[in-house]
């Protein structure tokens, strides 16, 4: 593109239009060339991912606290998220969800329910992922909160969260679900 679109940050309405326009005219928004981004997005390669993971509550705390990981993406933003990962060599999701609560929080957790599962799409350069993440509800048995433990060092910061504060905190709409659904089984099933 000879110019530029106007920095997303600072579009309005008529810049938008404008940055419409000097891409059609590039011919980038024609029958044709959609026709063309879609077959070059079909042939991208697709990756299933797995993880396991969850929300460890403190069993000492008043507030039913919460340990979450802050993280950086891959834009560089932080963000909030629950503990989680791939399962390694034979683990099952709970084997793995355990061991992942526990490398990235420092919390040894054991697991009291099943929250559910979410799924989700992100790309990279080469290829498209869709990601499957398991979720569990555990209580904390020991162990001190610290990223040290985390052998891929991707959790740069870790918290205990009160869980009626856990769904403003958490970065993804999806983990702020699991939140909620693990608040209603624990008033539903007095944990």
């Amino acid at each position: 593109m000879n110019q530029s679109a106007p920095d997303p940050r600072k579009r309005t309405p008529l810049t938008a239009a404008l940055a419409w326009q000097r891409s059609r005219a590039a011919g980038r928004h024609t029958p044709a060339s959609r026709l063309s981004q879609a077959s070059q997005l079909s042939s991208v390669p697709t990756v299933d991912e797995v993880s396991a993971g969850g929300i460890v509550i403190d069993p000492n705390s008043d507030d039913a606290s919460v340990a979450i990981i802050a993280r950086y993406n891959r834009g560089g933003r932080l963000e909030w998220c629950l503990p989680k990962g791939h399962p390694e060599g034979q683990e099952n999701h709970n084997e793995a969800a355990i061991r992942e609560v526990e490398e990235e929080t420092g919390i040894r957790g054991q697991i009291v329910a099943k929250l559910g599962s979410i799924d989700y799409w992100f790309s990279v350069p080469q290829y498209r992922v869709h990601k499957t993440v398991h979720h569990f509800l555990m209580i904390a048995t020991g162990g001190e909160l610290t990223t040290e433990k985390d052998p891929d060092h991707e959790a740069v910061d870790v918290a205990w969260v009160p869980l009626a504060q856990l769904p403003k905190r958490l970065s993804f709409p999806n983990e702020r679900r699991i939140a909620n659904l693990a608040r209603e089984v624990i008033v539903t099933h007095g944990i």
